[in-house]
């Protein structure tokens, strides 16, 4: 009996576990739990390459910046040791910066420079620069918001109507050519005297704005109209062939089609709009932002080179982020787009 009893245990295992494979082969087999695992896959897949993407980004950034301040301090040294005697060496017509800490302060002093409380402030100088960063993209904000609407409002115009466009895009183009810091003060002393027909106050850092949205729309429009021109013949055939309506055939497929040179535009334009309202903030006077910030430490440069140059660096920064803010909605909205194009 209990060899029986444990031949039967033995013999109802197999049967179990028998059981439990076919259970799990038949899930297997099942077409919607393959699909669900496939697309799992996949998006693990993304997850990782996304990852091992912004990994590779960041540490090539990082040897970049290394190599910068490695190029600039082996300069300086070689410049120092010769004692600056080859400063007037012809490069390309130009003359090779004295290595002096005057010309060429440390990097060291440079960075050094983001935690010194300077005078008369209570601040660290990287807590000033932060907040005037912030005013500054303000600004900018601004600006690229306005210029967005109307870089497309004119791109969607011309791709509406071809003599439009034959009419009005050489004086797009041509707009680019009046220099920024020129035209910087009119717009400022017109928004002071002109602009009080706004059912608010208007301020100066809106002119500034206005300044930004000028270097921002130009990109949009010409990028945009490209965009929504690129669609293929029979794309559009097969679009007149469903009788769909300009804005259907605008909104599933000129539009769509449209995002990779418009993202490309917006990378720029983001870009554009901070040097436009640093640009703007310095040309007019326009006080709290890092335009400002910039031409107060250039009276005083002799007296705190490393500070001009700290303070160059936090606009660089401030342009790094904008455009790493865009690259990010890119890959959010291209990214979904190509996941519903292939699911």
């Amino acid at each position: 009996m209990p060899n029986t009893d444990s031949m039967g245990m033995t013999d109802s295992m197999p049967n179990t576990h028998a059981m439990a494979d076919t259970d799990i082969g038949a899930e297997t087999d099942d077409p919607l739990v393959r699909e669900h695992r496939i697309k799992q896959q996949a998006a693990q897949e993304l997850r990782r390459d996304a990852v091992v993407r912004i990994v590779r980004q960041t540490v090539t950034f990082v040897v970049f910046l290394g190599l910068l301040a490695g190029l600039y301090t082996g300069y300086k040294a070689f410049g120092q040791a010769i004692d600056d005697r080859q400063h007037d060496w012809a490069v390309v017509g130009s003359v090779l910066p004295r290595t002096d800490d005057l010309n060429m302060p440390p990097v060291g002093e440079i960075f050094g420079q983001f935690l010194e409380t300077p005078g008369g402030q209570n601040q660290i100088y990287v807590k000033i620069l932060f907040d005037e960063a912030l005013f500054t993209l303000r600004e900018a904000f601004a600006g690229f918001m306005v210029g967005l609407v109307i870089g497309m409002a004119i791109a969607l115009a011309l791709a509406q109507w071809r003599r439009i466009e034959q009419g009005l895009l050489p004086y797009v183009i041509a707009s680019q050519t009046i220099p920024l810091i020129a035209i910087a003060p009119i717009i400022v002393i017109w928004g002071r005297k002109n602009f009080d027909v706004f059912p608010w106050e208007w301020q100066d850092w809106m002119s500034v704005s206005i300044i930004a949205t000028y270097l921002t729309f130009f990109p949009v429009a010409v990028n945009g109209l490209r965009g929504l021109q690129s669609p293929r013949p029979e794309n559009q055939e097969l679009m007149d062939s469903y009788a769909a309506n300009w804005v259907q055939t605008l909104w599933r497929l000129r539009l769509p089609a449209s995002l990779p040179y418009l993202f490309a535009a917006l990378k720029i334009a983001a870009t554009a709009s901070i040097v436009g309202a640093i640009v703007g903030e310095i040309s007019s006077g326009v006080e709290g932002g890092l335009g400002r910030r910039i031409l107060r430490e250039a009276f005083n440069y002799t007296t705190g080179p490393d500070r001009l140059f700290a303070s160059v660096l936090g606009a660089a920064v401030l342009g790094i982020f904008v455009f790493l803010v865009v690259t990010g909605v890119e890959r959010l909205v291209v990214g979904r787009q190509d996941r519903g194009a292939t699911a």
